[in-house]
């Protein structure tokens, strides 16, 4: 009796034991939980101008999901890209340096320097994070370092693994082939059309014949969510870029997106009951405008076709229509991810941030797309959204006119995560955003630059100033600097179409200008851009 009572207590005290073992876990894991750093999701679209979002005024776009997330967030309305181009911008937001640094100006160099950055993912991976990458990265070397998971677009990214061939496997080749060809005359490259000859399309717009479930930005979307759903109930946190390729060109939206505009006619815009609103700098003269985009409006892109738009607005209007659509359908992707935080119970625990690389012209003076080689100084292109939601932000539903950049998002992450840095040849050149994003705190700048080979425009608070540069081999054959600088007041001239530079009026702020770039340029070093310089030169 007494063995069989003792085996009975030893049993009742395992139970006990076994209990309080799970209980302890319980503790634990919900304590891990309650200390672990919160994820990052960056939603980021290729070419989205900041003015086309519904909460932002305008006149037709319908962005009611971007609508709701601004609500919640701090929005920046002086963000700034680096350089109106891809590549560069993106690699400014990946490294924390600016494209002089780093020596990529444009999409196509590739420097010492860009092999030798410590990238943002590489950060969050040595900070315990898992790290995604969904959609078109478009960054180099180095930069493009330290992502656990990558799916991308693009098939030189990922080769056997992008939407390209992904697309392909669900038997719609021709269909997705037809929207590339709208751009590039025939398929996407490594697709089994990549050498079909498809004609392409004035201003790059046609309707796409895909399933919305099969569109580049589904492909982002379904991964993204995916992820999301597997991660929710990880102890380990998380940070997504999930990229969009539109509303970048080529403009081949989905009909169901395209007929929520009617391009029938210029109108008051939708929101007034009527058909889309004309661009307001549409017509500027082309004389205002520099070289390389004088040539444009005359025909000499024979991809854009900017010459037979002016001869018939129609043109015009499928193009501006399309790129609405295409920001809506963006939206409506948003609004999926979103809504798999809230389901997943994680919103409360993830950073989200909206932003793009670069804007788009969307018609205004006269451009379509961003003419990327032959100017850097407008508003379309330079100004960018910025939409950050961080968890329990007392900031949150705020608009900050604080001057930011993407160079800034790097270095704000790692003071608002208090990740832990690796030692960095190369120190980052952006400034925190923290405290701002949290506080409402001044950021301690007077002044931004964004700079390609072309043309370095200096923008405060007031005043813009772009300064012509020699191109190097850059759109060589566009004469830069006998066009001159340009120069635009903000308050008195929103759509730039009155250049000052010749106003005697305001040669003490045009020369505050000069002396801010003369500034900048000396305190950010310019390694990389003298290392493709020197290449270009010895070749």
């Amino acid at each position: 009796m007494n063995n069989i009572h003792s085996i009975r207590i030893t049993a009742t005290g395992l139970f006990i034991l076994a209990l309080n073992i799970g209980t302890a876990l319980a503790d634990n894991q919900h304590s891990s939980r309650t200390n672990k750093k919160p994820n990052v999701i960056l939603l980021f679209a290729d070419q989205h101008s900041k003015a086309v979002m519904g909460f932002e005024g305008h006149p037709d776009v319908l962005t009611p999901n971007l609508d709701k997330l601004a609500g919640q967030s701090v929005v920046f309305d002086r963000a700034y890209c680096t350089v109106g181009i891809c590549a560069p911008s993106r690699s400014s937001l990946m490294s924390g340096i600016y494209p002089r640094t780093l020596g990529l100006l444009s999409n196509s160099e590739r420097t010492s320097v860009m092999e030798e950055v410590v990238p943002l993912a590489k950060v969050f991976q040595q900070n315990n994070y898992r790290t995604f990458a969904f959609g078109k990265r478009h960054t180099h070397g180095a930069v493009d370092a330290g992502w656990d998971v990558q799916q991308s677009h693009l098939c030189n990214e990922t080769p056997g693994n992008s939407y390209t061939e992904w697309v392909e496997k669900n038997g719609y080749a021709k269909e997705f082939a037809s929207d590339w060809s709208a751009e590039f005359g025939k398929g996407s490259p490594c697709s089994t059309m990549a050498n079909e000859k498809i004609p392409t399309a004035d201003l790059g717009t046609r309707i796409s014949a895909l399933p919305e479930s099969m569109t580049m930005e589904a492909f982002t979307t379904q991964l993204t969510v995916q992820k999301i759903r597997e991660q929710a109930k990880s102890d380990q946190p998380f940070f997504c870029w999930a990229t969009f390729y539109r509303p970048h060109q080529p403009y081949t939206p989905l009909k169901k997106y395209m007929d929520l505009y009617d391009v029938s006619a210029w109108g008051e815009g939708r929101k007034h009951g009527s058909s889309i609103r004309k661009p307001a700098s549409l017509y500027e003269p082309k004389e205002h405008i520099p070289p390389m985009m004088q040539s444009i409006r005359e025909g000499g892109n024979k991809v854009w076709n900017v010459n037979k738009a002016y001869a018939n607005e129609q043109i015009w209007r499928n193009y501006v229509g399309a790129y609405y659509a295409l920001v809506s359908e963006i939206d409506h992707c948003v609004g999926e991810i979103l809504h798999a935080l809230d389901e997943t119970g994680i919103s409360e625990e993830t950073i989200v941030i909206y932003t793009s690389d670069h804007g788009d012209f969307v018609g205004n003076h006269g451009m379509v797309e961003k003419a990327a080689a032959g100017q850097n100084v407008y508003e379309d292109i330079l100004n960018i959204p910025l939409i950050i939601r961080y968890p329990g932000n007392r900031q949150q539903g705020k608009r900050n006119a604080e001057l930011v950049s993407l160079v800034d998002i790097y270095p704000t992450l790692v003071e608002l995560l208090g990740l832990k840095m690796p030692a960095l040849k190369y120190p980052l050149q952006g400034l925190s955003m923290a405290e701002t994003l949290t506080k409402g705190k001044k950021m301690k700048r007077e002044y931004f630059v964004s700079e390609s080979w072309s043309q370095a425009s200096v923008i405060t608070k007031d005043y813009k100033l772009g300064i012509m540069l020699d191109p190097t081999d850059h759109a060589r054959k566009f004469d830069f600097r006998s066009f001159g600088d340009q120069f635009f007041v903000r308050k008195s001239d929103s759509l730039e179409i009155k250049n000052e530079i010749g106003n005697k009026a305001f040669n003490a702020e045009i020369g505050m200008l000069r002396n801010y770039y003369l500034n900048f340029a000396s305190k950010i070093p310019d390694i990389g851009k003298k290392e493709v310089t020197k290449n270009v030169r010895k070749n």
